[in-house]
């Protein structure tokens, strides 16, 4: 029995140039995945800080609302204010201020005070509204850092 093979002329090595090209092909493809996973890499990387950052700047608010000595008797004149963490606090809550993934310093600004709001339940005239602007920074391990303000007042003589 007889065999017959047929080739064309110059088609010798076509399977060997459609190799390469699928090879580059890929390798581009690969290369640019790579590039955009590190791209995406870093930008996670970013926005873990700046939310790492936030938060610090949140727990600073936390803070405050649990320290009425930045908001007390000691801080009702008007344009003054008082800075913290206060190096002398607890070891605790100055730990956690100077945390080092995280941390976190401001102020508390008196503003004033004015007539009790309507529907608070103290009686009008006796009382006092004393208004307060409380600025709060957090920070990050990688220098990230956010600014949270946020204004508030307390009741009393």
């Amino acid at each position: 029995m007889k065999s017959f093979s047929y080739q064309q002329k110059g088609e010798q090595g076509s399977v060997l140039v459609v190799a390469l090209v699928m090879i580059i092909l890929l390798s581009i493809i690969g290369i640019s995945a790579s590039r955009t996973t590190s791209t995406e890499l870093l930008i996670a990387s970013n926005e873990k800080s700046h939310k790492t950052a936030f938060y610090a700047a949140e727990a600073a608010r936390g803070y405050v609302a649990r320290k009425t000595t930045l908001y007390g008797l000691n801080n009702i004149t008007v344009g003054g204010s008082i800075d913290f963490p206060n190096p002398l606090d607890s070891a605790e809550e100055y730990l956690l201020s100077t945390n080092p993934r995280q941390s976190f310093k401001g102020n508390v600004e008196y503003l004033g005070s004015f007539p009790v709001p309507r529907g608070k339940g103290f009686e009008v005239g006796k009382f006092q509204a004393h208004k307060y602007k409380m600025t709060c920074y957090g920070y990050s391990s990688s220098n990230a850092q956010s600014k949270v303000e946020t204004g508030f007042f307390r009741v009393g003589f």
